[in-house]
């Protein structure tokens, strides 16, 4: 572990801003994320990159890939009653050999998932009237065409969680959009089990801030 010279006190890490396996650079490159192309499955890497305002900064943050991965390890695993979804697994001892070999490197940042058809558009459910949200709600008083009651304030809890799907942009921002424009993108069938099982796994953020209020007393 490295030590401060002047304090004598432990450094961070470097952080971790772009991966490669067996001396095989990235076969895509997200904002924050490396994929690695492994066939019929993908290797996602949370790397430390700093991302804002679509910008990639040019330094990081140590260890912020692998806070990322356990938030979503975490909810990936919490929610597969509801719905499955495309991880295998978190562990690089069951990773594919080449990327065995990177496995300190890998560690808590990394998932190896099936490779799947994304949905084209983004499923967001949100109790809160927060973001872009809030905005559309003071101009129009609408959230993707859904009437919210006058009089709301910045990032006031809902009545209830709604299901706001936005496009999922290649670049830049994804641009909220209503039911409508939504099933026009991916048909009436889809949006409508898309909506039931985002509801369903926004359900349970506030079932578990229950159980654990209630384990605190």
């Amino acid at each position: 572990m490295r030590c401060s010279a002047a304090r004598g006190l432990p450094l961070a890490p470097a952080p971790i801003l772009t991966t490669s396996i067996a001396r095989r650079s990235p076969d895509r490159q997200g904002k924050v994320r490396d994929i690695h192309d492994f066939g019929d499955q993908l290797l996602l890497v949370a790397t430390d990159r700093l991302s804002a305002f679509d910008y990639v900064l040019g330094s990081g943050i140590p260890d912020k890939g692998k806070v990322l991965t356990q938030i979503s390890a975490f909810w990936f695993n919490l929610t597969r009653p509801i719905a499955a979804n495309h991880v295998v697994t978190t562990d690089p001892a069951q990773f594919p050999a080449e990327a065995r070999e990177a496995s300190e490197l890998l560690a808590g940042r990394s998932m190896l998932v099936r490779r799947t058809e994304p949905l084209a558009i983004e499923c967001v459910a949100r109790g809160y009237l927060s973001g872009s949200a809030w905005k559309d709600y003071l101009s129009s008083g609408e959230v993707c065409g859904i009437r919210l009651p006058p009089g709301l304030r910045e990032s006031e809890r809902l009545p209830e969680p709604i299901f706001t799907p936005a496009t999922k942009a290649q670049s830049g921002h994804d641009i909220n959009i209503s039911e409508a424009e939504a099933a026009a993108l991916v048909g009436e069938d889809v949006v409508a089990r898309a909506r039931a099982l985002t509801l369903r796994r926004a359900a349970i953020v506030p079932m578990r801030g229950a159980a654990t209020d209630a384990a605190r007393t």
